[in-house]
């Protein structure tokens, strides 16, 4: 009999100790912390105007709007895109953003490139032109070594001409009598013909 109850006892108290066992709360979770208010999206922004090289080749940035004038900063390959700032007043070359150079503008010759999204741009005035760090001057003892020595020479003297005679004729109308030729001419004129009357006139 006391067996049985130490056996019922024993039951007792391993049910106890389970029931506790089940009945302890298990521990709590800890969720990470959730950041508060509103998350930013991720949206595109307008880039602006931008110029694209549609030339078949690279084209050159100039520091101002000339050939001539403005030395080459850069190039842009062909189809490489750049923010479009304005244009020239002639509207001839574009302005563009070009990081890494002194001011980071530089120039490019406007067909060579198509704008985006518009030819809208303000008008920009192109920069003074650079000026050369030397002035560049030549040896004049370096210059008469390759220039020709020409030696003077005397021009001829000239001699004028002797003067021109003129030949001068006599009137062949006038003879040393001083008798007309044409009154002789007359004369001999009748004469023949009162011969010939006189010649014709015994004929019959």
């Amino acid at each position: 009999m006391r067996i049985s109850i130490r056996v019922f006892s024993l039951f007792i108290l391993l049910g106890a100790v389970a029931m506790i066992m089940f009945n302890v709360p298990a521990p709590a979770k800890v969720a990470a912390q959730q950041p508060t208010g509103s998350i930013p999206t991720v949206t595109s922004t307008p880039i602006g105007r931008f110029v694209t090289v549609t030339y078949s080749e690279q084209i050159n940035i100039r520091s101002g709007p000339s050939t001539y004038f403005y030395p080459a900063i850069g190039v842009l390959l062909v189809g490489e895109t750049a923010p479009a700032i304005g244009r020239s007043p002639g509207g001839e070359w574009i302005q563009i953003r070009y990081p890494g150079i002194p001011g980071d503008v530089g120039w490019v010759y406007a067909p060579y490139v198509s704008l985006s999204p518009g030819p809208n741009l303000p008008i920009v005035e192109p920069p003074p032109t650079p000026t050369p760090l030397t002035t560049p001057t030549i040896n004049p003892t370096l210059a008469a070594a390759f220039l020709p020595q020409y030696t003077p020479t005397r021009l001829p003297t000239f001699t004028p001409p002797a003067p021109l005679i003129v030949p001068t004729y006599e009137n062949p109308t006038t003879r040393a009598t001083g008798v007309p030729m044409g009154l002789v001419i007359t004369l001999l004129a009748l004469i023949g013909g009162f011969g010939s009357l006189i010649s014709f006139l015994r004929g019959r």
